[in-house]
């Protein structure tokens, strides 16, 4: 099953194990039944510290187990964690075998004083960059607290199970039975959800905090990069993200930037929050803006107000929140998002094996999505607003010789249709013809562009009709003392490498105008401070 590189790869890793770990198998007379042994029957032969049982009595066939020996602790997969997923099978044979996580310990301390018993099951796709956080997350918590059982289950195998559940993207989460999650999720993310005490807790804790010298707000490539480039200055610096990575977590390949000729989204994010670690900055994750004020005077603290009710403060502030996917507006999308409506056919395409599908937008992202999802699902129906593509000729050429591929240009969509649980089709107004339209079909993938993350700052910063924040060439804002990077601002070409470029100078720029601009504290005459 494993060549002979990954095996000695593997075997490096498996060194790692301080306690014996059993692979309990539970098979059929399927070939994927067999494919599962053969992966597991070369684990097995890496370490003296992992036995391989077959004939295990789980109900979903084929899955294996992960258990230590004498214990309650566990994980199981159902499907074969290859692909996106091998990284997650690896790390839960090290963490139930004993080897400690690289997470902070406080965070595991909370996750082994989490009180209740937790049975979590989540769907995934081996084409989904997204799953992996959540699985990991998820088996991490289980090889801590036996109290937290958690199955992983490939719902390309188990079609049958995704049809049931109305599962229409991954990742998709249950716990105790009852729908939890979907989407990206990290380990903070979802123990903050279990633990209702935590937002609370690390809001007082936010209170505490002196002010910063640079306070980044958003953790993409412009935020890191600002964080990093604002570090190396000696000067306090914070960085408050809602999660960190952005946009570039919901990015598939990544194949122009420089000097790295192809990376993926979710490790890049990883890359760049170790980064950022590497020096003494303040990162504060799940942290949500929600009102920016203004200094009450010249060289005062800039105020960023939270959603959990505690403020942070700094003499100079990076705004850089980039932005996320633009949605339709019609009516049934909202209703029926993650039903049939989707924004990622990396991750979602696979459960739509088989299905007639729409895509949404003619450009370089739409046309991408219709080709892979031809590979895929039935039949693809691209829909473009224009009277013709946009995309790349080269892209186009690769699209039309598709068979299963229809292009309808001028045309509006004007509304997703459902039954109640899940799409069934969409209609469309012609645009020369001025007539309506319906097509039926299961899934929509919508690929129009971006939108600013900048609605919480109306009214306290100059922004653009399109919500953009307005930056002058030193990245600086309407604002003397708040600065502004990436794709939340007028900055053209929305780009990995330009946002980071954005963000090394708007660090630059916030320390040129700490250097020139004399605190309030520091100016007030003495005999004031002597008379308080």
């Amino acid at each position: 099953m494993l060549d002979a590189n990954l095996k000695t790869q593997l075997k490096a890793y498996l060194d790692r194990i301080t306690q014996p770990i059993e692979l309990v198998a539970s098979l059929d007379d399927s070939a994927k039944s067999q494919e599962m042994l053969g992966l597991l029957e070369d684990i097995d032969s890496l370490s003296d510290k992992i036995t391989l049982v077959r004939d295990g009595g789980d109900a979903r066939r084929p899955s294996f187990a992960i258990n230590r020996v004498g214990t309650d602790v566990g994980v199981r997969f159902a499907g074969l964690p290859m692909g996106h997923e091998f990284n997650s099978l690896v790390l839960a044979l090290l963490q139930v075998g004993g080897h400690p996580s690289k997470e902070s310990a406080e965070l595991l301390e909370q996750i082994r004083n989490l009180d209740g018993d937790f049975v979590f099951e989540t769907y995934f796709s081996l084409s989904c960059q997204n799953c992996p956080d959540v699985v990991q997350a998820l088996n991490l918590m289980s090889a801590l607290n036996p109290r937290i059982k958690h199955v992983a289950i490939d719902g390309a195998l188990f079609q049958q199970e995704v049809e049931q559940r109305q599962i229409m993207a991954v990742p998709t989460v249950f716990l105790n039975g009852e729908p939890f999650a979907q989407g990206r999720m990290g380990l903070e993310q979802i123990v903050a959800k279990l633990d209702t005490g935590a937002i609370a807790r690390e809001a007082e804790k936010i209170k505490t905090k002196a002010p910063y010298e640079v306070l980044v707000v958003g953790g993409g490539p412009a935020g890191a990069a600002a964080a990093i480039y604002a570090a190396r200055k000696g000067i306090r610096t914070g960085v408050a993200a809602e999660r960190f990575g952005g946009q570039v977590l919901d990015t598939m390949a990544i194949e122009n930037f420089i000097s790295v000729s192809h990376t993926e989204g979710p490790k890049l994010a990883a890359a760049l929050e170790q980064h950022v670690k590497d020096y003494e900055v303040d990162v504060m994750n799940l942290q949500t803006a929600t009102a920016l004020v203004p200094p009450a005077r010249e060289g005062g603290l800039i105020e960023v107000k939270l959603a959990n009710g505690a403020s942070l403060k700094g003499r100079t502030v990076i705004l850089s929140t980039g932005a996320r996917w633009r949605t339709m507006n019609v009516p049934g999308e909202a209703e029926y998002r993650n039903k049939g409506v989707a924004y990622c056919p990396h991750c979602d395409g696979p459960l739509f094996k088989g299905k007639r599908v729409a895509v949404i937008g003619g450009g370089n992202s739409g046309v991408e999505a219709a080709i892979d999802l031809a590979g895929l699902v039935a039949h693809v129906t691209l829909i473009e607003f224009d009277s013709q593509l946009r995309a790349d000729a080269v892209l186009q050429r690769k699209l039309h010789s598709l068979p299963n591929v229809d292009v309808i240009t001028s045309a509006q969509t004007t509304e997703v249709h459902g039954d109640g649980s899940k799409v069934v089709g969409l209609s469309y107004k012609d645009r020369n013809s001025g007539e309506l339209k319906r097509i039926d079909l299961e899934g929509i993938f919508v690929q129009i562009g971006l939108v600013p993350n900048t609605e919480w700052l109306k009214g306290a910063i100059a922004l653009t009709p399109r919500g953009e924040i307005e930056v002058d060439a030193r990245g600086q804002t309407s604002i003397p003392g708040v600065f502004a990077a990436g794709d939340a601002t007028t900055v053209p070409f929305k780009q990995i490498v330009i946002a980071m470029g954005e963000g090394a100078k708007a660090a630059l720029s916030a320390f040129d105008h700490l250097i020139r601009t004399v605190p309030v504290e520091e100016s007030r005459p003495a005999a004031m401070e002597a008379a308080e």
